[in-house]
């Protein structure tokens, strides 16, 4: 088969289509956007009829991957670190009802929070639900993990928790392909109840997921994925080391290891091979991420043995690793830092000149200067998130998603006026609708603002689930109309902005406010197209 040039994203995403995908199902988010951007625009996958439409949030996400393995067919699901949160649900009562066809579930994890508000280590949610996880080193063991990984997910009888992390997902090397497998036919589970999670079912099924538990270490310890490395030097130390952080340990060790080395990428924890490598009496832990294999191997290594890593503080507990935090554990002498002339002084993100966003804070804060510090913005995730920077630093808050409506309105139980919330459409359809209806029933006192700029731009400007239905979903949930608003935030426009929000942010209720202008971004790609 054919070598390509693949991010590690695009090689996930081409080793499902070729083991014989029939939908990926996600939610926009960086840094693992590009699966599913890479099935949406591959003939393979028109030519196969492969679903690959973007979902609401992640939670409709992972059930509707469950569903899909429930008929038969491979399944992949897709979503950046915090998304787990989200699909948490259903991802945890996979492992109780098991799945039919094979269901691969992708976290792209962002250590160093390059795009997030957290540093979540997700191999802690696979090791909370019992699964078996898989973390490739490199862009060929992540398309063979997910070539191999639907048979493996088949075999077991449980889905797969694939965990990648954004140098993983956005760097490029060669990847062969392996040729490619059609899609199974649908097939219905022999045994029903499984997927009725009655407590009566669902204690039955605990118990086999607790007896599978030996499977899926058996699984680890016959691995390709988990490499033992032994030496021929003389040395008590050993390195054990996971995932893409092997490929740092490799910089610092051009030609042969000094001391043995255990390469885990399949979970459970190999126990036979932490045994064998457990002979030396000081062992070094390097994983990108949370100190999860450290804290693991301090309950069972037998005492005597000394343990480095995150932990004692040999290693950073925040942050990416690389080659040059490896070097100094390793106790080698990192390479030099360039000179402050050849670095690159970092440039703050800020929104986009002709963004509609800009002009909803420039009229927003005008408002607000009549309140003084009474007002507070409670705002969300998305684009607009960058107007609690210089020049407008127009916002309190930015926690979750949703988190913006649900935070104002606590905030006004509490007595706070005005409390405004300021949310995105894409971010309203995944996760404010909820929060919404709670201000309806409560009839609170706060202003929403809902900013519609017809995609979900922070992440490249994929298609929104709400576009074109805000208003009629706000009305649907029992927004009054005579406080459902929505304006063109245009400079032309500021003085109907300013009166709009004026108005009803000293409404004492409910007022819903959707300031919509397509995204500056998209437009431009329209009229190059």
């Amino acid at each position: 088969m054919s070598k390509n040039l693949f991010l590690g994203d695009e090689a996930i995403a081409q080793a499902a289509l070729d083991a014989g995908l029939a939908g990926v199902y996600a939610y926009p988010g960086t840094p693992s956007t590009e699966i599913t951007e890479y099935i949406q625009n591959s003939p393979q996958a028109k030519q196969n009829n492969i679903h690959c439409r973007w979902s609401t949030n992640e939670k409709t996400a992972m059930e509707a991957a469950l569903g899909m393995s429930y008929a038969g067919k491979r399944a992949l699901c897709c979503m950046k670190h915090v998304g787990l949160n989200v699909a948490a649900d259903c991802f945890m009562n996979t492992a109780i009802s098991g799945i039919n066809g094979g269901l691969i579930i992708v976290t792209a994890d962002d250590p160093s929070m390059h795009s997030s508000q957290n540093e979540q280590d997700n191999r802690i949610y696979g090791d909370f639900a019992m699964l078996p996880m898989l973390e490739p080193t490199d862009q060929q063991e992540a398309y063979n993990m997910i070539y191999h990984g639907f048979d493996l997910s088949e075999q077991l009888g449980y889905p797969i928790l694939l965990r990648i992390t954004t140098r993983m997902a956005h760097s490029r090397a060669g990847v062969q392909r392996q040729p490619t497998i059609q899609q199974k036919p649908i097939s219905f589970p022999t045994d029903k109840s499984r997927f009725i999670l009655l407590p009566v079912n669902a204690r039955r099924r605990f118990k086999d997921l607790l007896n599978a538990q030996h499977t899926f270490t058996q699984a680890s310890e016959t691995s390709p994925y988990n490499h033992y490395y032994p030496t021929t030097h003389n040395t008590t130390t050993a390195i054990i080391t996971t995932g893409i952080a092997f490929n740092y340990l490799r910089e610092n060790y051009p030609d042969t290891f000094d001391r043995p080395v255990l390469k885990i990428s399949q979970y459970p924890l190999p126990r036979k091979q932490v045994e064998q490598i457990a002979q030396a009496s000081e062992i070094l832990i390097l994983e990108e991420g949370y100190p999860y294999v450290e804290q693991q191997l301090k309950g069972f290594l037998h005492r005597g043995i000394t343990i480095h890593g995150r932990l004692d503080g040999t290693l950073p507990r925040d942050g990416e690793l690389n080659p040059d935090i490896i070097a100094q554990a390793l106790g080698h002498t990192p390479a030099p830092t360039p000179p402050p002339s050849q670095i690159i002084l970092p440039r703050p993100p800020a929104l986009c000149t002709g963004c509609g966003h800009r002009d909803l804070y420039d009229a927003l804060n005008e408002v607000l200067k009549d309140y003084g510090n009474n007002a507070k913005v409670f705002s969300d995730i998305g684009c607009y998130t960058l107007g609690a920077l210089p020049p407008f630093t127009a916002i309190d808050t930015c926690i979750d998603m949703g988190a913006s409506i649900t935070m104002a309105k606590g905030a006004a139980d509490a007595g706070v006026f005005p409390a405004i919330s300021v949310i995105g459409d894409s971010t309203f359809a995944h996760s404010g609708m909820t929060g919404l209806l709670d201000c309806v029933n409560a009839k609170s006192p706060i202003t929403i603002i809902i900013s519609d700029n017809q995609t979900t731009a922070m992440t490249g400007g994929q298609d929104s689930a709400a576009t074109t239905r805000i208003e009629n979903i706000c009305k649907g949930i029992g927004v009054e109309e005579e406080h459902l608003h929505v304006i063109t935030p245009l400079p032309k426009n500021r003085e109907q902005t300013i009166a709009t929000l004026r108005k009803e942010i000293a409404y004492q209720g409910l007022s819903v406010i959707i300031p919509r202008r397509e995204c500056i971004q998209t437009l431009k790609r329209k009229k190059k197209s």
